[in-house]
């Protein structure tokens, strides 16, 4: 068992350090595609990478219910840390779910059990964090959409291997849809709803 005082710490300053982490997080979504680094560190419990720690001491409070998947879930490493640091709340449902947690891409739940927010209401959607093994190396990808001058590249080795084409479920709901982060240790690209990938081969 974990107490309180073993848990890995969070920011070393917080306020310094979540505006930086922010500004990353802002970076990448409003330049889909670009590599940002997370700067600040946090200790990272169990399955979690560093940046999602450091995102996830930025963006969760008790007002952003959040949902793990299994591997997060079962950590109880993870779930006392989030508890300890950011008080948000875990929620079984994940269409009601602000942000969640993906530690296995491979076993990703279908898109459209999250949130993806109302016609009224657009930001009530759920943004899926998803940790994958690299943004630098690994298949190629064209990204294009707002934020983009032409196309933008990306390399990444990613799970669920068709995660790009489940994305494309976005084009139909707009305004409506997903927005999803991969992270990567301290690397973070964001893949807004607007955004459009193609696989450019391997």
């Amino acid at each position: 068992m974990t107490t309180i005082a073993e848990l890995p710490p969070g920011f070393a300053d917080k306020v310094l350090s979540a505006q930086s982490t922010f500004r990353s997080v802002m970076d990448a979504m409003a330049r889909p595609g670009s590599v940002q680094r997370i700067v600040p560190m946090a200790g990272a419990p169990g399955v979690m990478m560093r940046g999602t720690a450091a995102i996830a001491l930025t963006l969760f409070d008790h007002d952003t219910p959040l949902w793990l998947d299994a591997r997060m879930a079962e950590s109880s490493d993870v779930t006392k840390w989030l508890k300890f640091h950011t008080g948000a709340p875990v929620v079984q449902d994940s269409s009601v779910a602000s942000f969640a947690l993906i530690s296995d891409g491979g076993a990703l739940p279908s898109l459209e059990r999250f949130a993806i927010g109302t016609s009224e209401y657009p930001d009530r959607s759920t943004t899926a964090i998803i940790q994958v093994d690299s943004l630098n190396s690994g298949r190629s990808f064209e990204l294009r959409g707002p934020g983009i001058d032409g196309v933008a590249a990306l390399q990444a080795s990613i799970k669920p291997f068709d995660l790009f084409e489940r994305l494309r479920m976005n084009e139909a709901l707009f305004p409506r849809g997903i927005d999803v982060v991969l992270v990567a240790d301290d690397a973070v690209v964001a893949i807004p709803r607007t955004t459009r990938v193609v696989s450019k081969g391997s």
